[in-house]
């Protein structure tokens, strides 16, 4: 049997299987999701519609890789329901509740987390619950048994968890992150397909990628970068993070990774481009914006230090100057709209890690040597926001 057109004998022996599977299996994945929320669409549908009657802004939360899943989120849910939507990570709720909650906001908190254990996501319900009575929660998981899932509320709550194949096992976050990002993309969707075609679209494209551009992906990994730099505008700017989360997480810190915008860039971040970056580009398809991310990439052709590599990430080919390669993966069936971009755009990314991983002799699914990182993060102190008594929450306290 074969991962990634490679044995599974191979990946095993690597430590890489988890990942490899994991990042392969995403197109069967989506269809997983789209079924099982579609069986309970009526539902979760009126769930939303009520809080955002009751609600005066959405707040869409998660640690790590999940903070990445309200970055690409927001502009749906305010166009569809009507309230301002807001990504915030648990990291910053957790140290400034204050500048989130408080008297006269009744958010609905989307969180959305892998595990449900990380003690940020668990102790940001309860913020929410403690300086907002009337708050709202939806929590998007991939684990029922988590202490997300399972904490306690007296608060209106209503939890969605994903299919068991969604909650990876290998370190980098994966079939979890896109899976939770469609989840999101689905429920604001205003498109007359079904969520199971919708799904189907996707699916399509990235198995596209996975058969025709994982060659592409392998030689560039075996480049000698030292440093990657990942750009996205719009909702694609959470794409550009993760991807930059991805590459640097899998291959242990030994590839520094950054993420801006197209505009950003040019403002200072720029000047970390030398001979040894790598430059991944994801573009729009929205002509408009593609006038600017064009503009960017002339600039870096023309003037300054020209990156070592140049990858453009798209769902149509661009003609631009300055991509030494591009990735497209538009759909045979139908054009693949705007919102639902990232969950196909970050496949690339998802490779480019694994692979380079790979390149630097390093065990994918558990790359860390010194064991900095963690799939759960554990050990860290939550305290109280009225005494000075703090509750220890380790991984899976429910705290």
């Amino acid at each position: 049997m074969t991962v990634l057109d490679l044995p599974e004998s191979y990946w095993l022996e690597k430590n890489a299987l988890h990942t490899a599977r994991e990042i392969a299996s995403q197109p069967a994945l989506w269809r997983q999701t789209a079924a099982l929320l579609s069986q309970q669409k009526q539902e979760l549908e009126g769930f939303l519609k009520t809080a955002a009657q009751q609600c005066t802004v959405i707040l869409l939360t998660g640690a790590g890789t999940s903070a990445f899943v309200g970055r690409s989120l927001a502009p749906a849910f305010t166009r569809a329901t009507g309230l301002p939507a807001r990504a915030a990570a648990t990291t910053d709720i957790v140290t400034h509740p204050h500048h989130y909650f408080g008297p006269g906001i009744v958010p609905l908190v989307i969180s959305f987390a892998r595990s449900g254990n990380s003690p940020e996501s668990v102790a940001t319900v309860q913020l929410a619950d403690q300086l907002c009575p009337q708050c709202v929660h939806l929590i998007i998981t991939c684990n029922a048994q988590g202490a997300l899932a399972q904490a306690g509320s007296g608060h209106r709550r209503r939890v969605f968890t994903l299919p068991p194949a969604a909650n990876d096992q290998g370190l980098a976050m994966t079939g979890s992150y896109t899976s939770m990002l469609l989840t999101g993309m689905l429920l604001t969707s205003a498109d007359g397909q079904s969520w199971p075609a919708l799904a189907q679209t996707l699916a399509d494209a990235a198995t596209g990628i996975l058969q025709n551009d994982l060659s592409l992906i392998r030689s560039v990994a075996r480049k000698d970068f030292r440093r990657a730099i990942f750009l996205g505008s719009g909702i694609l700017s959470g794409t550009a993070a993760e991807a930059a989360l991805k590459l640097q997480e899998l291959t242990d810190g030994r590839i520094i990774c950054q993420a801006d915008t197209y505009l950003g860039l040019r403002h200072g971040p720029r000047a970390a481009v030398d001979e040894t970056t790598l430059m991944v580009y994801f573009l729009n398809s929205d002509p408009y914006v593609l006038q600017y991310e064009k503009d960017l990439l002339h600039d870096m052709h023309t003037g300054g230090r020209r990156p070592l590599f140049s990858l453009g990430i798209s769902p149509q080919p661009v003609p631009a100057e300055g991509l030494d390669a591009q990735i497209n993966f538009s759909s045979n069936n139908s054009t693949i709209a705007a919102d639902f971009l990232p969950v196909c755009s970050i496949l690339p990314g998802q490779l480019l890690g694994l692979y380079k991983s790979l390149e630097l002799g390093l065990r994918p699914d558990t790359p860390s040597e010194s064991g900095a990182i963690s799939r759960v993060v554990s050990g860290v102190t939550i305290y109280s926001i009225h005494d000075n008594h703090s509750m220890r929450g380790a991984a899976g306290e429910n705290i």
